[in-house]
């Protein structure tokens, strides 16, 4: 089962810092995400969704591949490529995989303009390394599905900028 954290910042620009730190932690194996996505709150106080994976131009590209590939079949592969890339991005369009866009959106709603906020699933993690990693950026945990220990224990390692607690979230 994975574990939902959000953490607000104080900037437009550090949530998605933190986004790409976490992804290079993965690709080192120190984590292991379900999902990951930004919500900003921009000046005016317009929210804007940013996910990690877009998923109707992921959807256009497999539709199209397999479309081609039957329309080929068929003696017709543009026409299979075309209908096979709508058909793909319409079906990713209408696909929520990870954080509910909803829940996070109502989140953003709330949030002070010129500010950003992180929402991550993670399904496995090595506690020390990430945290040791995101600390130096800061930020309030707004929302998890940790522990009450745990929650606090994650804030007081964003809190104390970089100072790591021997007993860190899970």
């Amino acid at each position: 089962m994975s574990d939902l954290v959000a953490i607000a910042y104080d900037d437009e620009f550090k949530a998605e810092e933190v986004r790409l730190t976490l992804a290079k932690l993965q690709r080192e194996h120190l984590i292991e995400l379900e999902d990951a996505a930004v919500v900003v709150k921009d000046k005016e106080g317009k929210v804007k969704l940013k996910q990690a994976v877009n998923l109707p131009a992921a959807g256009a590209l497999s539709g199209g591949f397999w479309g081609l590939l039957i329309g080929t079949l068929f003696l017709a592969p543009v026409l299979g490529a075309a209908v096979g890339a709508a058909s793909g991005a319409v079906g990713g369009a209408l696909t929520d995989i990870g954080v509910d866009d909803k829940f996070m959106k109502e989140l953003g709603e709330t949030m002070q303009p010129g500010t950003s906020a992180l929402f991550v699933l993670i399904r496995k993690v090595t506690p020390d390394k990430v945290l040791e990693e995101i600390a130096p950026y800061g930020g309030k945990v707004i929302r998890t599905s940790l522990s009450k220990d745990q929650e606090s224990q994650l804030q007081e390692v964003l809190s104390k900028h970089g100072v790591s607690l021997d007993s860190a979230p899970a």
